[in-house]
This record gives structure tokens, sequence and C-alpha cells, in this order.
């Protein structure tokens, strides 16, 4: 009976054995020849044959980004965009991903006065969102992805309708600051929800 079984994994470690035969061999980076060096910590002659330039695992390459003056406002104008958005960004998260509120509760007055002033008012499409009018702001599942809660207009004709909060803060950061706004979106913001 375990002979079947035996005979079924033949032609499988037939194909191994010819991949390992026909490959060409590997040399590991751990494996230590003569000619390398035995300990990391030695100077290691870099693979450029037209550079004679020696590297140390001790010292990187060093990259002057600090004294770029580029990179230093790029840094400074993503801080200054972090600490604008942070306050509703964190408190947007707070409301959809603790206990604060049970799904299809509304917000409470002064979280929903946030989020209409701070995030709805930038959605590309806010004037679709609200239609005739905002009753309030929910919290609840999304009605096609079950596991994922989001924010609910409440239309003042008993309509709700789901907006994305990351939406309103990529369309805000692109008016308020058009030059680095596609740089920080790309580095910060999630793919696929665009």
């Amino acid at each position: 009976m375990a002979t079947p079984l035996l005979l079924r994994g033949i032609p499988l470690l037939r194909l191994r054995l010819a991949a390992t035969l026909l490959a060409p061999p590997r040399q590991t980076i751990c494996s230590a020849t003569a000619s390398e060096p035995a300990h990391p910590d030695e100077n290691v002659v870099s693979e450029d044959k037209t550079s004679a330039a020696v590297l140390s695992m001790k010292d990187p390459p060093k990259y002057n980004r600090g004294n770029d003056p580029d990179y230093r406002k790029w840094k400074d104008k993503e801080g200054e965009i972090l600490r604008d958005i942070e306050p509703i960004m964190f408190l947007t998260k707070e409301i959809i991903h603790s206990d604060r509120y049970m799904d299809g509760e509304r917000l409470t007055a002064e979280d929903e006065r946030a989020v209409v002033e701070k995030l709805l008012a930038y959605h590309p499409h806010s004037e679709d969102k609200i239609g005739c009018g905002v009753d309030s702001i929910m919290v609840d599942r999304h009605p096609q992805y079950r596991h994922s809660r989001c924010l609910f207009v409440v239309r003042t004709d008993g309509g709700w309708i789901d907006f994305s909060y990351q939406k309103c803060l990529r369309a805000y950061i692109r008016d308020k600051y058009p030059s680095y706004a596609e740089r920080f979106i790309r580095e910060h913001f999630k793919r696929g929800s665009g």
C-alpha cells in the first residue's frame, strides 16, 4: 500500500533533481573563500571594475540628503502637512475604529461639526453626497464591504450615503498644498483608495 504513494512522488523527485543539476552553481552570501574576507568587518571591494572604491560594512554610503535644499524643503513641508491633517485624521480613525460609536450610531454634535467642516466640505463630490441637506453623520458597516466601517451622510430626506475620509483629506491637501500634494499622497496614503 505504501508503494503506490512512493511511486507518485518519483516524477516530482526527478524534476527537482533535474533542476538542481541543470541550474548554474550559486554562490551564497555566507560562504567565504580564500579570496573573500572571513569577517564582515573587513573591507569589501566593490563589484564595479571601473571604480577602485573600497566600502566597509561599518561605514555605509553617506547621502547628504539633509544638506540638499530641495530635500530639506520637502521634509519641512511634509511635517507641516502632517501637523495640519493629523488632528482630524486621528479623530476620524478613532470614530471609525474604536468602540466609541456602535454600528448605525450618529456622531455627537462636536464630532459631527468637525467631520463636516474638515472632511466632508473637501470631498470631491460633496454636493452629491450632501444632496438635499445633512441631517447627521453616522458610522456604520459598509453595505458592500461588511468587514469595514465608514462614515455616512444621513440626509434630511432620510437617505444616507457613505463617503471616504481619505478622499476628503487628499482633496484638502491638493487644494492647500498643490506643489507637494502628489508626493505627500503617494508616500502617506495607501494605494487603491484614490
